[in-house]
């Protein structure tokens, strides 16, 4: 059966939906727990399951991730797969698999089932028959919300031209005023996990986008270019990591496209402005990819169960991403943990940051790599770090007190805020 209970309808509203969850609580109760981040300009909770060893408890060293569905109302297979997904894990949890117990006492892992929970209330009371491409597409508001976070893009492409920073760009004064509260809601749970790796769950193509969705370059003869982020090559690991996973995202031809190995940069699909996925990368240390699942965007509830087997391995195999490259603690001479220091690795333009914890998170291919840690008041520390093909290299950083006039701290340079030309709403999948 796709649904928690015998006679239930596979599709959930949003009544629905708060009992599955609360359901999954009460089977497992020991390893999850439920809580939300906001609401919707209706009032309704963006609810989280989190799935954890320790519920509630970021543990040092155990990375967050989070999968986040149906944030375009009208597109509910991501929303019906991550309930599954929840069931399924406390369920194999409770049946002593050892992989699905292995991630959960490894890893803090939050899932939202709806990020947009009025738009699908507006999608369904239209129905799998007759819903069309926009209608609970955006919020109660008619607002994309796929197009409402601030544009981090055009301060990146600057700041690429000007050696301004690279990472964690900052938001101008009045961001929360200029944007829904679903939006503001999901920006501040970004604050406060340092979430490592994500995907949002969308609809309309079958296909595993990765960043940047927003071009660098003016449209040439029609098309857009690929626009590259510097862990290019981690981003198109980890499409690739779904859509092999997938029952049939990597055989490329689906919904009538073709996207070579079941992958597509964003900006060379076409270009997008203000999306969550490049937010993620440009304002925390998550790294998100953004996930096409169907190419109706509210199929029959008969498609539920197929959609769920040909995604279910995918699902966990995205997670397990999470345990890849380096990961330690950063602390000084005393072992003292250090926040906000700063994790580069050469030849990779973009840095991470450690924890409140003093945990930091660095995903990486198998290699061998340059790494220095820094911080404000201290000398930097270097290390060469050898990465494996299974789990996550640990090394800890330990830095020196440096006397003030010695001391080198990275400079930042450029606008605290960047204007973003006006750009014509795009009303694809994503």
């Amino acid at each position: 059966m796709f649904a928690v209970c015998k006679g239930e309808r596979m599709y959930h509203r949003y009544e629905d939906m708060v009992r599955a969850l609360f359901a999954v609580h009460n089977q497992c109760p020991y390893i999850t727990r439920i809580y939300s981040v906001g609401r919707s300009v209706e009032a309704r909770h963006l609810y989280v399951l989190e799935f954890s060893d320790n519920p509630g408890i970021h543990e040092a060293l155990e990375p967050e991730f989070k999968y986040v569905g149906n944030m375009h109302g009208n597109e509910v297979v991501g929303r019906e797969l991550l309930i599954k997904f929840s069931q399924f894990l406390c369920e194999e949890f409770q049946a002593g698999n050892q992989r699905i117990a292995r991630l959960v006492y490894d890893t803090r892992i939050h899932i939202m089932p709806s990020m947009n929970p009025d738009g699908y209330e507006v999608a369904a009371r239209q129905g799998p028959e007759f819903n069309g491409y926009l209608v609970g597409r955006g919020n109660v508001r008619e607002v994309d919300l796929n197009r409402n976070f601030p544009d981090l893009n055009a301060l990146m492409y600057y700041y690429e031209k000007s050696n301004g920073r690279n990472h964690h760009l900052p938001l101008s004064d009045n961001w929360e005023q200029q944007v829904e509260p679903e939006t503001r809601a999901v920006i501040k749970w970004m604050q406060n996990y340092n979430f490592v790796l994500s995907a949002n769950l969308h609809g309309g193509a079958v296909v595993a986008n990765y960043p940047f969705d927003k071009s660098r370059d003016a449209r040439i003869r029609g098309r857009t270019t690929y626009a590259a982020t510097p862990d290019d090559k981690i981003f198109r690991n980890l499409a690739r990591t779904y859509s092999y996973a997938h029952g049939w995202m990597h055989k490329g031809w689906n919904c009538g496209d073709y996207f070579d190995e079941g992958i597509t940069n964003g900006a060379s699909w076409y270009s997008l402005s203000k999306g969550m996925q490049d937010f993620n990368y440009l304002h925390t240390n998550c790294f998100e990819i953004t996930l096409e699942l169907s190419c109706d965007k509210f199929p029959p509830e008969s498609s539920l169960p197929g959609e769920w087997l040909g995604n279910r391995e995918a699902l966990v195999s995205f997670v397990e991403q999470v345990h890849h490259g380096i990961k330690g603690m950063v602390y000084d001479e005393n072992n003292n943990p250090i926040k906000n220091a700063e994790i580069s690795v050469s030849g990779i333009d973009h840095d991470v940051t450690s924890g409140v914890h003093g945990d930091y998170f660095r995903l990486l291919l198998p290699g061998t790599y340059a790494v220095t840690a820094s911080a404000p008041g201290y000398a930097v520390s270097s290390s060469t770090i050898t990465v494996g093909p299974a789990g996550a290299t640990q090394h800890d950083f330990y830095l020196k007190k440096a006397p003030k006039q010695n001391a080198k701290t990275k400079q930042h340079h450029g606008r605290r805020n960047a204007s973003s030309p006006k750009s014509t709403l795009k009303l694809g999948p994503r």
